[in-house]
């Protein structure tokens, strides 16, 4: 199996129906996650310096590390969650494989 990382994007308060829905999306997937958490306030580094992250509907707000056979199914995974604005999903590659 190969780790996928799955970034939700889009600040805004979820209702309960979202929270219920999520709850059991994260129930169906369980023994694929490896890791997952929420993501708060945070700064942008770059050459030119530094600035505050908004949370807004373009702030990334939580990731999960799952596991599956390849990114067909990983994407498969991740379009079951409830969305509120955007979901990306990613292969983990080793270090010095990029």
């Amino acid at each position: 199996m190969k780790k996928f990382l799955f970034l939700s994007y889009g600040y805004q308060k979820p209702t309960p129906k979202i929270m219920k829905a999520w709850g059991r999306w994260f129930a169906s997937i369980a023994d694929k996650i490896v890791a997952q958490e929420g993501l708060g306030t945070g700064r942008a580094i770059t050459p030119a310096g530094t600035k505050k992250l908004s949370r807004d509907m373009g702030a990334a707000t939580g990731y999960i590390i799952f596991k599956a056979k390849n990114l067909k199914e990983a994407e498969s995974i991740a379009k079951g969650c409830p969305v509120i604005a955007s979901n990306v999903v990613q292969e983990i590659m080793p270090v010095g494989h990029c």
